[in-house]
Order: structure tokens, then sequence, then C-alpha cells
């Protein structure tokens, strides 16, 4: 049989994606990445997405074994990079709904990368993020080169990526590279709570501050600007904002449909 290495838990408009091969610190293989694929297809109407992994790690990045090539045998690392990773960095990076990842133990290489790329990243105190391509004379990849010198400037990107040295997740959150830092033991529960007020907002509008903000690098200021003024008339439009409105003055719990 099978292993099934995407468990799949849904609780109301919340999905949760647990990457699970513990024993290999859930790192990817292609039958892998083509079962998370399915799994995000699968959860397309959450109105949030969380993502986290089983047992002690949150992910080692790709298994190396799954190349099935002789040591010191060549291989093209580019077509695992373009048939697989990217395109999972993609998705996340244009889901529509927030997408918030659980680190819960050592986040590695591409690992590492897939938990910078989701929208808000909580990690375990124990947690540790790693950049370990150098060690093999690769460069970050999925996304690493392009949010790590975003996050936290090009001196720590560079020093985290050349070294190879293990980052803390309190020290993680202190630069800005996560969201927030959580006891072991509240973990989950934190995401839980996030990820379920979140799934109570308007989606039409947490879908629109999430590709603002993630677009935002591409526009000048006068640009920006003006694309805040269309946003904000087409949400006006919408009933979202006039259930939101007439639940502040009704002095009610609002009931958001995403119309």
């Amino acid at each position: 049989m099978t292993e099934q290495t995407i468990l799949i838990e849904r609780d109301d408009h919340v999905a949760t994606l647990t990457l699970n091969r513990p024993d290999r610190l859930n790192s990817f293989t292609a039958d892998m990445h083509a079962e998370l694929k399915r799994a995000i297809r699968e959860v397309h109407d959450a109105r949030v997405l969380v993502l986290t992994g089983a047992g002690r790690g949150f992910c080692a990045g790709q298994d190396l074994n799954d190349r099935k090539v002789a040591p010191g045998e060549a291989v093209d690392l580019g077509e695992t990079v373009e048939e697989s990773w990217n395109p999972l960095i993609r998705t996340i990076a244009t889901l529509p709904q927030p997408v918030l990842c659980a680190v819960n133990g050592v986040a590695a290489g591409a690992g590492a990368s897939i938990a910078l790329a989701c929208d808000l990243t909580f990690a375990a105190r124990s947690a540790r993020f790693i950049q370990s391509f150098s060690a093999i004379g690769l460069v970050p990849d999925s996304g690493g080169s392009w949010h790590l010198p975003r996050l936290i400037g090009q001196q720590r990107a560079l020093g985290l990526a050349l070294t190879g040295e293990p980052l803390d997740a309190e020290q993680a959150a202190e630069w800005g590279l996560i969201w927030k830092v959580v006891d072991d033991d509240l973990l989950a529960e934190e995401v839980r709570a996030t990820a379920h007020r979140l799934a109570s907002l308007p989606p039409l509008g947490l879908a629109a501050i999430k590709k603002l903000i993630r677009t935002t690098g591409e526009r000048s200021l006068e640009a920006e600007l003006d694309l805040e003024r269309d946003e904000m008339r087409r949400l006006g439009y919408t009933e979202d904002y006039r259930e939101g409105v007439a639940a502040f003055l009704e002095k009610r719990k609002p009931v958001f449909k995403g119309k």
C-alpha cells in the first residue's frame, strides 16, 4: 500500500495539509509533489490553508534518494526545480486564500523556502531554519534567493546562504523572517486560532490584501495609489462589505459569504 504523504484535515473553512514522511523529515519525492498538488486542488474551496509537517521536523527539502542516480552521476537539477518546486511556490503565492505555515521543527533547504513563501509563518520555539545548499555547491532555490534578501536584507541573506548556519526561531522572528515564534506545545493551537479568525473575515478582502502586498514591488507609488482606489471601489460594491457595515451598526456578528 502506497504511503499517504499528504494528510488533509478540514475544520469548518480551514484546511490543514500535513507533510507526512516523518521518517525522512518530510523531504519531498516526485510522488509527494504530485500528491500535494492534488491536495491543494481538493481544498480549493477552503478560506484559509495551513501547511505543517508530521513528526519532529517541518521539511528537509528534496529527498536526494528519490533521484535514483549513482553517486557522482550527473543529473539535471533544473528539471526537478522547474517541474516540482517552482510550481509549488507559485501556487502558494497566487492562491487567493491566506496560506499559513506552522514550522514544527527543522526547515532545511527547499523546506525553508516553502516556509518563507507562505503568507504567515509561525514557528515552534525549537524550530530551526537552515539554508543547506552551499554545502553541496548549490544555490537557494524554490524562491529562497528572492525571499531572503527581501525579508531580512542582503547581509543576513548572504550570511545564511553562504555559511549554512542554522537560524533559530526566535532570531528568525526578531529579524522579520517569520511572523511569530510560539512555544512548541502551543504552536498548533495558535495557528488554528489565527486560521479560524482569518476564515471569519471577508474572503474577497483578504484575497485583495494578499495580492496587493505580494505584487506591490512591481508598481510605483502612483500606480499603487490608483490600484488601491480601484480595489476599494470594487470591494465597496460587494455583499460582504455591506454585511460588515450592517453588522457593525447593528452590533452583531457578521456572516460573510465571499460575494
